[in-house]
Formats: structure tokens, sequence, C-alpha cells
């Protein structure tokens, strides 16, 4: 049983009293959402517009613990937030079951919804102080931020951690609507890739998530432009707006002596001749 109520509302308060825009990030926790959404604030930070990062005090020090590649002065400039949620179990995963999917972090997951007064009275009270407010939220949040919509100078915006792909093939599959793009060939469906447990808390998102002001993905047109293009017309639909900002993690740029022999490898290879595989945070391998 993890225990969440032991913390207060943390730490790093700022005056907003003369900001001219403060924005809010809300995380889903699980480690590869939490940890994109911090490389974004620290991005956000880096031009002189105050962040706070919002969620658990245990997912907080979670993402701060585990953060990579980023610089710790530029983490010390935002502002966390620690706010309750109820305690939950937290079972061992099971390795040995045929779907991989982590739900034994289900219970984890469905605490969270408990933030939804506690965050909307916070937004409240900084709406009061900021001239605007913009709350970026992961897509799995959205019924937690859904009151942004009641306040005036505040809009909402979903920041999507998968592939641009995924989002496309597998909503058009799960809405029913597939998207008419061609599909490469030979890729499996998506069918009992995902727990029940996370479906039924997906669904809980399908009224809240229209909310949004727009989409913001962590990927860019060079690798994935069909599959934003497509997005983007269903936003643009929807009179919402659509942002490719990736890679957001902050790379050194490094001089032609210094690069690592994996890049000096791949630059010798010829064109669309190299398959980039992504395993993710949600895969378990085995021998």
């Amino acid at each position: 049983m993890a225990n969440c109520n032991n913390q207060n509302v943390n730490h790093n308060h700022i005056n907003t009293e003369q900001a001219q825009a403060v924005v809010i990030m809300v995380p889903f926790p699980a480690q590869g959402h939490l940890n994109q959404l911090l490389q974004l604030s620290c991005l956000i930070s880096s031009y002189g517009i105050p962040v706070h990062y919002v969620s658990s005090a245990i997912h907080n020090r979670q993402v701060i613990v585990r953060t990579n590649g980023l610089n710790p002065m530029e983490i010390a400039k935002l502002h966390f937030h620690d706010f309750p949620i109820p305690d939950f179990d937290s079972p061992p995963p099971k390795p040995d079951l045929m779907n991989k999917f982590p739900e034994h972090q289900q219970p984890a997951w469905d605490a969270t919804l408990s933030l939804r007064q506690p965050v909307a009275e916070y937004l409240q009270n900084i709406s009061l102080k900021a001239k605007r407010i913009v709350v970026i939220h992961d897509l799995l949040m959205s019924v937690v931020v859904q009151d942004v919509a009641s306040i005036p100078n505040a809009e909402s915006y979903v920041f999507t951690s998968i592939s641009a792909y995924f989002h496309a093939t597998f909503f058009g599959e799960y809405l029913g609507k597939p998207f008419p793009i061609e599909q490469p060939k030979n890729v499996p469906s998506f069918e009992g890739c995902l727990s029940e447990g996370i479906l039924n808390f997906l669904a809980l998102q399908d009224e809240p998530v229209k909310y949004r002001a727009g989409d913001i993905f962590n990927t860019c047109r060079a690798i994935e432009g069909p599959f934003i293009d497509l997005i983007e017309r269903e936003d643009a639909a929807e009179n919402r707006k659509l942002w490719a900002i990736g890679p957001i993690l902050p790379s050194k740029s490094l001089s032609a002596n210094s690069q690592h022999k994996c890049l000096e490898w791949l630059d010798k290879q010829a064109r669309h001749s190299v398959i980039y595989v992504s395993f993710g945070t949600t895969t378990s391998l085995s021998g």
C-alpha cells in the first residue's frame, strides 16, 4: 500500500501578481509521461515563463529522482506542487502474463482521479493572480483538468507523449473511424495490447478531452509528417491547433570530431536503409 498523504501542497511558490502568463503542467503518473512533461517544463521555463508542475508527492519525487539529461539548475526553476491522493495498492509486476502491459500500476492511476477538485481550486486561485493560464496536460489527465473550461482566462492543451502514428492509428481503431491514410504493411492490430483497466480509464477522458484548445506532440514532421498532417486536419475541423515540437529532450552540440561512433556509422548508411525501433516504457523483453 502506497501512502501519499504525508506531504502538503508544495514548496516553490511564486509571486504571480505581475505574471502575464503561467503554465501549469499536469502529467499522467507513469515515468515516460512524467519525464516528457518535465522536459517540456524546462524548455518553457528557459524562456522566462513561470511553470508549475502539479502531481502527487510520490510522483513528483519520482520524476525528479529519475531525471536524465536535464540540468538540475533548470529543474530548480520549476515550481512543484504536491497534492494528496488516496492510498493505493502497489502490487508487484507480473512478467509472466501474456499481456505485457504494466497493469500493476493501475491502482496508482486510479488514485489520481481524486485530483480533480484540488487542481480545480488551485487553477481558480492562480487565475486571480495571472493574466493568462495555460494548462498543458497528458491526454489521460483530461478528466482531472476539465474544470479549466470554466475559467475565462485559462485554456488547456493536450500533450501527447506517444508517436503521432500510434495516436492516429490507435484512436482511429478505438473510435471506429480509421484515418484515410495508407497503413504500413504487416502491422499487427492493437487488439490485446492494452489492459481492460487502462481502456476503461481512457474512456473516462472521452468527453473532458473535447475541452482542449489544441494538441502538442513530442515528434517532428521529418519523421511523422503524414500522420501529423492527418491529425492536424482533424484538429482544424474542430477549430483546434496542433504543434509538433519534438524532440524536446535537450542535446549538446557536438563537433564533427567528437561524434559518437554510432553516429559516424549511421551517417555512412544509405537513405531509408536503417530501421529505428523504439520499445517504449511499457515493453517487457524475455529471453
